[in-house]
Order: C-alpha cells, then sequence, then structure tokens
C-alpha cells in the first residue's frame, strides 16, 4: 500500500562565495545564515517539515514562490536528499514537474520519446508498448519523424506533455496543474489530468490556484521560508 511519511526534515544548502561582494549582492536568501568566515552562506530550504499520507489522501502545498514547495517534490522524488530528518515513500513514484527534460533538438519526436522514456526508467518493451498512444495523444502526425528543434512551441509542450502522463503511478508529484498547447489540446489535457489523479493512490499537488486546490485536495500543508504547518484552505 502507498504511503509517505515525512519527519522533522530539513534541507540546508552551503553556498560558497568571494570575500568582497557588491553591495547589490549583499542580499541573504530566504532562511540563509551567513557563516562566521564570511565565506559561506548556509540557506534552509526546508526546516523541520513534517507529516504522513496514505492511500487516497490528496495533499495540496500552498505558499508564496520559494516557500520550499518545488524543493519539497524534488525530496519526495529522490533528487535532493535531506540533511536531518527522515523521508519513507513506499509505492511506485512519478513527477509531473520540468516535462520537457531529456529532449534533445537534434534527434526527432519518435526519438525524443524513447529517450525520455529511458529517463523515466522504462524498459524499451514499455516505451514501445506506448509509443503508438503518445504519437496520437500528441497530435503530432507525421511530424513526429521531423527534429525537435523544429517543432513549434505548442507542438514541443504536446509532445513533451502526451510522453509525460503516460504513466500509471501510484504516488504522483505534481508542480502547478500542467495544461499544454492550444485550445482544444488543453481541453483533452485537463481530461487526462484528472484521470491520472484518479488513478493515483496518493498525489501530492503544489499550486497557487486555492480553488483547484480545494476541489482537488483532502489536506493541505502551508510551506513558509520553509517551515510546514497543516492548515485549511
Amino acid at each position: 500500500m502507498a504511503s509517505i511519511i515525512v519527519d522533522n526534515l530539513t534541507l540546508t544548502y552551503r553556498l560558497r562565495q568571494k570575500l568582497t561582494l557588491a553591495p547589490r549582492d549583499k542580499r541573504v536568501p530566504t532562511g540563509g545564515r551567513i557563516g562566521k568566515n564570511g565565506r559561506s552562506r548556509h540557506v534552509t530550504a526546508l526546516d523541520s517539515v513534517s507529516f504522513e499520507l496514505g492511500s487516497g489522501d490528496r495533499l495540496g502545498l500552498i505558499g508564496s514562490n520559494g516557500a520550499g514547495k518545488t524543493t519539497l517534490l524534488k525530496v519526495l522524488y529522490g533528487i535532493y536528499q535531506p540533511t536531518a530528518g527522515s523521508v519513507r515513500v513506499e509505492g511506485q513514484v512519478d513527477a509531473l514537474f520540468n516535462i520537457s527534460l531529456g529532449f534533445r533538438r537534434e534527434a526527432t519526436g519518435r526519438r525524443n520519446i524513447l529517450l525520455r522514456g529511458l529517463i523515466n526508467g522504462w524498459t524499451i518493451g514499455e516505451i514501445e508498448e506506448r509509443m503508438d498512444d503518445i504519437i496520437e495523444f500528441s497530435e503530432l502526425g507525421e511530424f513526429i519523424d521531423l527534429p525537435f528543434k523544429s517543432y513549434s512551441q505548442g507542438m514541443a509542450a504536446r509532445l513533451a506533455f502526451s510522453i509525460a502522463t503516460s504513466m500509471e503511478p501510484e504516488i504522483l508529484l505534481m508542480d502547478e496543474w500542467i495544461g499544454a498547447g492550444d485550445q482544444g489540446f488543453q481541453e483533452k489535457a485537463r481530461e487526462r489530468m484528472a484521470a491520472l489523479a484518479e488513478k493515483a493512490s496518493i498525489i501530492v499537488l503544489a499550486s497557487h490556484n486555492h480553488s483547484l486546490l480545494k476541489n482537488t485536495c483532502n489536506k493541505f500543508l502551508e510551506l513558509n521560508h520553509g517551515k510546514a504547518k497543516v492548515t485549511n484552505l
């Protein structure tokens, strides 16, 4: 059964810098502390965050830009390791942030499906099984065999979205409710996102859209300068 247990999670960065700073560079990042030697900055991105999620939970992350929402998602996905505390995740985890990761401009759309699938940890067999559905959903048709660099922004977004949402995760991490392409495609995108949300056992969704969070989530966590508190919308 899928679950997430976060206990007293803290993530601190140490940033090295020059001894002499221009006046405009003397600002300390949010949560930061300047070391005694004047050469390093300690920036606390997440500070003693704790929560538990079980099957059926949908957690909405609330907070201003720089509050730590995306950082928390990346810790849950395993991109960042905690400085202190613990994170225990049970179940297959997939993430929908930076959906254009792994694309090569010189490669065709079809080749990029393969490359992105491998980045996602899919086997060659799994990629081949999903290939036709991804191409059909993207509506790229014959353009799928042209170089990615020749795609318009909308075409690139449709391909990226089609690949990223072809999975069926137990735990789904999302940074905003992603849409892509023109108005017609965005309606398809909303329907697919709703289907993904229905299938996932646990969802963690970071968004500034409180109406969306109210309609999607049953739990809410507010982040402020890396600190978290359970809240209501």
